[in-house]
């Protein structure tokens, strides 16, 4: 099975950097989520939903009950764009 091939933009590096060190207790989680994520998207335990209203277009994915990352799917071409992390705050 092909791997998906995640986009790491500047933006994202720069939020997920803040983020991990705010919360460096999920370092291990938040590996452990973007490895399954590159493997199978769709893996029940990433709980990958599509957003509605102003973010459609957009995927989310748990880290874990607290956490999320926002990510961008493109099927077609096997490639994910992460987008933004952090808590249900993300969505407003």
């Amino acid at each position: 099975m092909d791997r998906y091939q995640i986009i790491y933009t500047e933006q994202y590096n720069k939020r997920a950097a803040r983020f991990l060190k705010k919360h460096p207790q999920i370092q291990k989680q938040y590996e452990k989520t973007l490895l399954l994520l590159e493997r199978n998207p769709g893996h029940p335990s990433l709980r990958l939903h599509q957003l509605s209203n102003k973010l459609q277009g957009i995927h989310s994915i748990s880290i874990n009950i607290r956490y999320r990352i926002m990510l961008e799917l493109l099927l077609v071409d096997k490639k994910i764009i992460l987008l933004d992390i952090g808590g249900h705050d993300l969505y407003n």
